[in-house]
């Protein structure tokens, strides 16, 4: 593994998800997990994120939610549209995404987009009221 492409990584993935987020993902992973963590970071957030010829985060944002929705793996999805919203993605155009998903992976995975969509606003409007 590249300690470069792990760095450049983990930088991309708490600029995107968040310190908290990152933090409970991967310093509090179980020691079982702590391998694929570290490989999650270095090979998507380091390498894919990270390069191609799409260079906007918020395109990479938005294409990433895409996939997640259509494939229906919903806490991921929530992980993203925390990312989304911090990224200032504003929950219109998330929506949009969830229409689009309907159009090409199935109402079922649209559906799932808006529930767990209400779960993170709820979160992310108590977080924000709080603090």
């Amino acid at each position: 593994m590249s300690e470069e492409t792990f760095k450049k990584g983990l930088e991309r993935r708490t600029a995107v998800m968040g310190e908290a987020y990152v933090a409970q993902s991967m310093r509090n992973a179980p020691e079982f997990n702590s391998d694929f963590q570290r490989y999650l970071t270095e090979n998507i957030w380091g390498t894919v994120w990270s390069g191609g010829a799409i260079n906007s985060t918020r395109e990479r944002i938005l294409i990433t939610l895409s996939m997640v929705c259509a494939l229906g793996k919903t806490t991921e999805m929530k992980g993203h549209m925390r990312g989304a919203l911090a990224n200032g993605i504003t929950p219109e155009e998330l929506k949009s995404v969830f229409f689009h998903a309907a159009g090409y992976a199935g109402m079922p995975a649209a559906l799932e987009c808006f529930r767990a969509f209400h779960e993170v606003r709820t979160a992310w409007e108590a977080e924000a009221s709080a603090g």
